[in-house]
This record gives structure tokens, C-alpha cells and sequence, in this order.
């Protein structure tokens, strides 16, 4: 949520068990991917990763493209150019040619093993979320939480993504970034991938984000960008109608907390909305029109509300019941998944895809 050290009401806290034709891939069901040997791009290195992380992606042995020998690696870089050699070089040295197939296993991995899918959720969604084109114009998703000297890394929204989030994917960045996938289009598919493991939709992903640079390609502020879940009904549209997303579009993506919960130390507030936080569903919505909450105030002083069974409910979420134009959508989700799963979808990849421009279907 904007207004720091609160996280966005829509975008969900970290849950995570620890330690617990243009080059690219065809992403259509069905088809082989092809390996990728586009040239690298230019400087353009994640300023966060510290050294000897390709170490630590080796340790983590996620390794893909088995069965692509070294010296068949080695007699294809010398038929190419002084680029194509570079990059061929470099996935060698990650442990052989990669494909979509793989970056998709390695992330499954990533998302089962840590349990880190809700994270992953909120970081595309906070990437994304920042676009604006009403009184506020601009921002994308450009990864720009990966510097932390300004801008978007220092968003108190943002509470927790660039260390934990981005400290989670950090073998999976080493392995395919900027290389092979860059760092903004990593984190949409992260979280697409995230939203299918743990049960929800699947939702298509589209590629061709372009990565910042540096801190200096962050939008001005978190405020009237990403929503408080202190605040009602008249905030969410304010948030979110410049953004192009209708009252169906608020209440199918608040749907994304039946995952994840909201942690004190980075957003003030505190406890899951569902009992089952790893499993993407329509409980939220059951919960919301059948659990009695009681208003209450968190440690940090941020006003909530709690079941007694321990789920919470902000003030955002609960503002869906109070207008009509949103509590239709609410009640429609929580009889039927089906639709809930369909809006979801409609409504995400709007929100993954605003402010991008030429977005294509393979890498």
C-alpha cells in the first residue's frame, strides 16, 4: 500500500517457508522450444546480484538442456559471431543451452520447494501496478526494484521484494538474465507460473519488457499508483480506473489475496486472509461473505480487521461489500470459480501488460 513502510492492499505480503520468428522459444501447448541465441544485451547486468551468485545457481544445480555436449557447444560458438560466441560462452559456463521448458521447471522448483508463490504474485503486481494514466502518467513493468539507491527499491510498498523476493529468484536470475529472458519479463512469468502451482489459472504470458537501467526509471512515487488497504471504496477507483481496470476487473484482482499474507514487519499489517495461504482458489470471497471480522489495530498501529480463527480482512478488501457496482463481482466469485479464475486472468494479464508496448509471444 502506498504511504510507507505499508505494502500495496492488492499486492500480496511474502509467505515464504525458508529454508523449508524473433529469437526465443514458442510458448503455444505443444510445441518444442527452440534455444535462444540472441546477442546479450549491453550493461545490462542486475545491479543487486552480488558476486559469486553463478556459483550459487551451480549449487542449486538448476541445471537444464541435458544431453547438449561442451564440445558441441564450443564448435557452434566458433561458427558464429564475436555476440553469438559471448552468449555461447555463457551458457556454457551455466551448465549448457537453456529453453522456456526449463526456465518454467526451474521456477515449479523454485515455488514448491520455498513455498515463495505468493511473494512472487506481489512482486509482478508492484513491477506492473505502478502505471498510470490519469492525473499520473507512465510507469511499466521494468524491474526497477532491483536498485535500491532510489525510486522503486525504496518504496515502503515494496517492503521485502528487493531482498527476499529478489534474493529468492537470484540463482534462476544468475542462470537466464539478462541473456536469455530479462529481469521484468522473469518476474511476470514467476508469477504466472507461482498463480498455476499453487492452483489458480493459467495465465498466458507475453515477452519483450525492457529492463531499467538504473533507479532513475522509477516513477516518482508509490502514492496515487498502488492502493492503501486502509482506505474504502472511493480510493480503489481512484487507484485503479486510471489504470483501465473496471469495478469487476478491483474485485477479480483483490482476489489475489486467497493467497499469501500480510506480514508486520514490512507492511504494518498482519495474518492471512485464508486458512489455506498456499492454495490459489475463491475462499477469499467465501470468507468475506461468511466470517464474522472484528475491527482491530495491529502492533504497528495499522487498522484492520480479524476472524477468529486468526484471517484477516483489510479495510480495502472489506470495501468490496459496501458498494453495490463491487459486491456483485464478490458474490458472483464466490459461487463460482470458474468465473472468478476467468476474470482473474483477463484482469492480470492487463495489469502485467500496461504500459509495455510490442509485447510478443515467444522470447
Amino acid at each position: 500500500m502506498a504511504g510507507a513502510p505499508s505494502a500495496a492492499a492488492f499486492a500480496l505480503s511474502p509467505s515464504v517457508g525458508l529454508p523449508a520468428a524473433a529469437p526465443g522459444t514458442n510458448l503455444r501447448a505443444g510445441a518444442s522450444p527452440t534455444v535462444w541465441t540472441a546477442p546479450m544485451e549491453a550493461g545490462s547486468q542486475s545491479s543487486y546480484l552480488p558476486s559469486g551468485s553463478v556459483a550459487a545457481c551451480a549449487a542449486v544445480a538448476l541445471a537444464v538442456g541435458a544431453g547438449v555436449s561442451r564440445r558441441s557447444s564450443r564448435a557452434a560458438a566458433g561458427r558464429q559471431g564475436p555476440a553469438q560466441r559471448r552468449v555461447a560462452v555463457a551458457l556454457q559456463a551455466r551448465g549448457g543451452e537453456l529453453s522456456y521448458d526449463g526456465l518454467v521447471k526451474d521456477i515449479e522448483d523454485l515455488v514448491q520447494s520455498q513455498n515463495c508463490g505468493p511473494i512472487l504474485i506481489r512482486l509482478s503486481w508492484h513491477d506492473a501496478g505502478v502505471f498510470s494514466n490519469g492525473a499520473l502518467k507512465g510507469g511499466c513493468p521494468n524491474a526497477a526494484m532491483r536498485f535500491t539507491d532510489g525510486g522503486e527499491g525504496t518504496f515502503g510498498a515494496n517492503a521485502g521484494l528487493p531482498t527476499l523476493a529478489l534474493k529468492l529468484l537470484e540463482p534462476i536470475t544468475q542462470k537466464y538474465c539478462p541473456d536469455f529472458i530479462s529481469n521484468a519479463d522473469l518476474w511476470a512469468l514467476a508469477a504466472n507460473v507461482a498463480t498455476k502451482v499453487m492452483g489458480g489459472p493459467e495465465i498466458p504470458t507475453r515477452f519483450g519488457r525492457t529492463d531499467a537501467k538504473s533507479s532513475a526509471e522509477s516513477v516518482e512515487s508509490q502514492v496515487g499508483r498502488l492502493p492503501d488497504g486502509d482506505k474504502g471504496v472511493d480510493h480503489l477507483r481512484e487507484i485503479f480506473v486510471p489504470k483501465g481496470f473496471s469495478d469487476k476487473d478491483i474485485v477479480a484482482l483483490s482476489g489475489a489475496h486467497t493467497v499469501g499474507q500480510c506480514h508486520a514487519d514490512f507492511s504494518g499489517f498482519d495474518g492471512p486472509w485464508t486458512a489455506n495461504k498456499f492454495t490459489f482458489d475463491n475462499t477469499y470471497f467465501k470468507n468475506m461473505l461468511t466470517k464474522k471480522y472484528t475491527a482491530e489495530t495491529t502492533a504497528n498501529g495499522c487498522p484492520q480487521n480479524r476472524e477468529a480463527d486468526g484471517t484477516i480482512m483489510l479495510i480495502s478488501d472489506l470495501a468490496l461489500l459496501e458498494d453495490p457496482g463491487f459486491k456483485v463481482h464478490v458474490e458472483k466469485y464466490a459461487a463460482d470459480q470458474d468465473a472468478f479464475f476467468a476474470d482473474y486472468k483477463e484482469a492480470w494479464v492487463k495489469l502485467q501488460e500496461n504500459g509495455c508496448s510490442g509485447l510478443r509471444d515467444t522470447l
